[in-house]
């Protein structure tokens, strides 16, 4: 076997920012080759940054992309680099450019290759930017090693019938079908000894390990490693975790690094037999060349996969930072209802920018409980972020006042306590709102906003009040997984960041005397898998009532059909409140934003 070492480029890239990507491209590249790196893989459409969205329809910013890949290409000696980038296919129309990786080496772009599949589903719509490339070729060459480029999707590439995969030989898929016309099928009938891939692929829950069992399969049915690199970090509702891998030929994991962090890893690479192997060079790739003489082993890097847990508050932690320090801001407030969503939001935020930049805002009202402003302030003498309290009991009686007339009541005046306006209760949320944007307009603090999957999916938010804000940072989070990933973090070493309280406490809005959250919604224990059946899985409300995971609950929480339709009839009803509401971090199998588009105006039921 000869033994390649490859160079693994996992990035942070910032997306747009093609000048500043070029400089750490070329930098990550001089990194690898100074050990030893005979080849140097980045991630999919490195100079722009993934998802460049609509920047593609700008020829002048292609055009830049492309002036950016020569200079890179001038950077390169004899190691190739493979960087992506969009490349201009010269058609006319919107539709005009293909997904591409350039092998770039001694002073230019040796060769190019081209995405064949480009997703369109979930958060992909790369088929309204981008047409496909329709051959498998050229294989790049190191010494006498022949290596297959693909991008992303073509790894996976789509099962075909039987008969067709018997006619040409027949390796079995692993996609799911009884045979294979991959990308990468066709590389190694070409004679690829290895299979190299640049990715961008997003984060949610369980991903990698689909991502190295659907690799491993590959690699053992074609008998060749792959070598996977994807990008890291933030880009507005989607995280990137990185986590890079190589697998070997007999589908076991050679190298991983780590995820949702920057790293630049060589990893030897034992490939298939060369001609230099075959006389006598002693597994050396390329052994006339004084560059690829042989080489001590390195110890290859093999980061173990994250704790469920940790790999969600990660992803949350590192898209905050993201989103915060890529839009220019350094500082951030929250408000603190002692609850825990907004507990879970400042112990995230903490970790993400550092609890000097981390302001949070207790704002009671006549409603609120004694132990949710002491809940309040103790969670940020926990974290040791910035705590200030801003009564807004003036601005209620205020707006009460001023309001009386023209709603024909007195708002603040109900004979019955419990029964207090709903208009009265959203007043107080979004005069809260208010507080909030005063503050970021006054210092220059980016407000996160702080309500959960859950509550966002029925519409248990009060547009312009607890929705106000830039960046929701558990948009995608069910309720129950905010409990756990705040029992997660109290685990961590560092002492209680959460409070025990705010665990102990039934959830409450707290706008009116004695609110708890279970009086206007079923327990979370239901609504948490009703949510997720209903829209990750697109179940109808029938199909609700009958899951077999929602009728075997206890009995007080079972779906029957009245509840179930409540539900979906409260999640169609708040798309309105969706689309106005801010961005949040992708981290479920399918999130509210690009990945779910319902109609506002919808009368299917």
């Amino acid at each position: 076997m000869a033994v390649v070492r490859v160079g693994l480029a996992q990035l942070n890239l910032r997306l747009g920012d093609l000048d500043g990507n070029a400089e750490m491209i070329t930098a990550a590249y001089d990194a690898a080759v100074r050990d030893g790196a005979q080849i140097v893989v980045f991630s999919e459409l490195t100079v722009t940054g993934y998802p460049p969205e609509d920047l593609l329809l700008k020829r002048a910013f292609v055009e830049r992309a492309a002036a950016v890949l020569e200079g890179i290409a001038r950077h390169t000696g004899s190691a190739p680099a493979v960087v992506g980038f969009p490349e201009d296919t010269g058609r006319t129309g919107p539709i005009r450019l293909r997904n591409a990786a350039a092998e770039c080496r001694e002073g230019e772009v040796r060769s190019v290759f081209r995405k064949h599949l480009l997703p369109n589903y979930a958060v992909f719509d790369e088929q309204r930017y981008f047409v496909p490339g329709s051959d498998a070729g050229p294989l790049l060459h190191v010494g006498d090693l022949r290596v297959g480029v693909s991008v992303c999707e073509d790894l996976w590439g789509p099962p075909r019938t039987a008969d067709a995969a018997a006619a040409d030989g027949g390796l079995p898929s692993i996609v799911g079908g009884d045979a294979d016309t991959s990308p990468a099928l066709a590389q190694v009938r070409l004679g690829a000894q290895l299979l190299v891939n640049l990715n961008a692929s997003p984060f949610r829950r369980g991903k990698q390990a689909d991502r190295e069992a659907v690799a491993a399969a590959r690699a053992a049915a074609l008998g060749v490693p792959v070598v996977s690199v994807n990008q890291v970090g933030g880009q507005d509702e989607l995280v990137f975790d990185g986590s890079s891998f190589v697998i070997a030929a007999d589908g076991t994991v050679v190298c991983r690094l780590p995820a949702f962090r920057e790293q630049v890893a060589v990893c030897d690479v034992n490939a298939g037999k060369t001609d230099a192997t075959e006389a006598g060079c002693g597994g050396r790739v390329g052994c006339g060349s004084a560059r690829h003489r042989a080489r001590s082993p390195v110890r290859n890097v093999t980061v173990p996969p994250l704790d469920p847990l940790e790999e969600v508050w990660q992803a949350l932690v590192v898209a905050t930072r993201d989103y915060v320090h890529k839009n220019g801001f350094a500082d951030v407030v929250i408000g603190l209802s002692g609850g825990i969503d907004s507990s879970a939001v400042a112990a995230i935020a903490a970790d993400a920018v550092g609890a000097d930049h981390v302001h949070g805002v207790s704002m009671p009202s006549r409603y609120s409980s004694e132990g949710s402003r002491t809940d309040a302030a103790q969670l940020a003498a926990n974290l040791g972020i910035d705590f200030r309290c801003v009564p807004i009991e003036p601005a209620h009686a205020a707006l009460s006042a001023m309001l009386a007339a023209s709603l024909d009541v007195e708002l603040d005046a109900a004979a019955d306590l419990a029964a207090v306006d709903l208009t009265d209760q959203n007043l107080q949320s979004r005069i809260r709102g208010v507080v909030l944007m005063a503050l970021s307009n006054r210092f220059g603090w980016l407000v996160l906003s702080t309500g959960n999957k859950t509550e966002t999916s029925v519409g248990y938010t009060t547009l312009y009040g607890d929705t106000a804000g830039a960046f929701a940072v558990i948009k995608d989070v069910p309720k129950l997984l905010v409990y756990r990933l705040c029992r997660w973090r109290n685990r961590q070493g560092d002492g209680e960041r959460i409070p025990q309280a705010c665990f102990d406490k039934p959830p409450s809005a707290e706008l009116r005397p004695l609110q708890r959250d279970d009086q206007s919604l079923p327990p979370y224990e239901l609504l948490d898998p009703l949510v997720e059946a209903y829209v990750e899985g697109d179940r109808s409300a029938a199909e609700l009532a009958e899951l077999p995971e929602l009728t075997g609950l206890a009995e007080e929480h079972s779906a029957d059909l009245a509840v179930v339709q409540r539900v979906s009839a409260l999640v169609d009803a708040a798309e309105h409140k969706r689309r106005q509401s801010p961005p949040g971090p992708r981290i479920t199998a399918k999130s509210f934003g690009k990945d779910r588009r319902m109609p506002i105006t919808n009368f299917y039921r």
